[in-house]
């Protein structure tokens, strides 16, 4: 887009006024007298990406195959499609402009990034996870990483379909939940386990009371009866924190039968076993680990984090009282994910 049709938007503040429908019609009538009519339609688009849409990476936002959309500065952008990562061709025109959209990502979701806080998380209209990180931190950045959702939610039968996981193991997981089983699922990043938490979710039963803790809203619960408590980090005066630790206590005040934690990495893991462990038999959790054994150690650590004086001999023991089935997962060097283990714990 050239920097003269900008010019021209720029100066309409009237369209600010505008919701994102009215607007594109707006610009259609601001472009007319500027654009050929044959590129009218496409200028059209593109400023209107510009102003209220993903600007130049819509296209991959508009893509159900891809599930990560990572930003390098002013370097081409890489996207994960079916396990692999890939560069395009696509890339923002200058350093001004990725801050400019960082921003407005940032700020459409609640959130504030700049110099003073250059970390930041924030949930995009579509589902999407955004993490950014700005310069100096990112000497190269802005640096974006989105991770996007399949809207799809996949039935067990969807992941035998595709290799996931073989009929015998699907059959051994749907009994887990069927018998109230607690269930850690266990892997890297992108390993899958989101997914097969909701399609497992998908075998609870109608007269069952889940409540899901999460940081985003990724879970897409499939039983019939499920609610969602999402963390908030605080605001701009530094106040209003809602941790995952919080929302699993608030949890327990809701009448559930079944507690699920979207993952399990900080003082968080405590309240989870201490719920599994009393009474709420069939809660899930997923944790980032290499096999079973070390998730199940991952999660004592993350005990004596949280603890204020328990031992690890008494966390291993929680641990090992309020979870039955840890299930592993991995990629392998196509991109492809499976489940690899299944172990009871005993």
């Amino acid at each position: 887009m050239k920097p003269e049709l900008f010019d021209l938007v720029l100066e309409r503040d009237d369209l600010a006024e505008l919701d994102p429908a009215a607007r594109r019609l707006a610009l259609r009538d601001v472009l007319a007298p500027s654009v050929d009519h044959a590129v009218l339609a496409d200028a059209v688009a593109e400023m209107a990406d510009a102003i209220d849409g993903y600007g130049p990476l819509t296209c991959f936002m508009r893509d159900d195959d891809i599930t990560d959309v990572l930003v390098n500065g002013t370097e081409p952008v890489w996207v994960e499609r079916a396990g692999a990562l890939q560069k395009t061709h696509v890339s923002f025109s200058s350093r001004e402009e990725l801050l400019a959209f960082t921003e407005r990502m940032v700020g459409f979701a609640g959130g504030r990034v700049d110099v003073s806080k250059p970390i930041a998380d924030a949930r995009l209209r579509d589902g999407s996870r955004l993490h950014v990180v700005l310069p100096p931190i990112a000497p190269a950045g802005p640096l974006i990483s989105i991770r996007r959702f399949g809207r799809r939610r996949l039935g067990i039968d969807d992941l035998v379909a595709r290799g996931f996981i073989d009929d015998l193991r699907a059959e051994e997981l749907v009994g887990c939940v069927h018998r109230r089983a607690s269930i850690a699922i266990s892997g890297a990043t992108g390993t899958g386990k989101t997914t097969l938490l909701n399609a497992l979710l998908g075998h609870v039963g109608p007269d069952e009371r889940v409540v899901c803790v999460e940081e985003v809203a990724e879970l897409q619960p499939g039983c019939p009866h499920a609610v969602s408590l999402l963390s908030r980090g605080c605001n701009v005066e530094g106040v209003g924190e809602l941790d995952l630790a919080s929302l699993v206590r608030a949890a327990l005040r809701m009448r559930p039968d079944r507690i699920v934690v979207g993952e399990v990495r900080g003082p968080e893991a405590l309240a989870a076993l201490g719920a599994m462990a009393t009474g709420h038999e069939g809660s899930m959790v997923t944790i980032h680990a290499r096999s079973p054994a070390d998730a199940l150690d991952r999660l004592v650590m993350l005990g004596l984090q949280a603890s204020s004086g328990a031992s690890e001999a008494s966390l291993e023991r929680q641990v090992r009282r309020a979870i039955d089935v840890v299930v592993q997962l991995e990629r392998d060097d196509r991109g492809a994910r499976r489940v690899s283990a299944i172990a009871e714990i005993g």
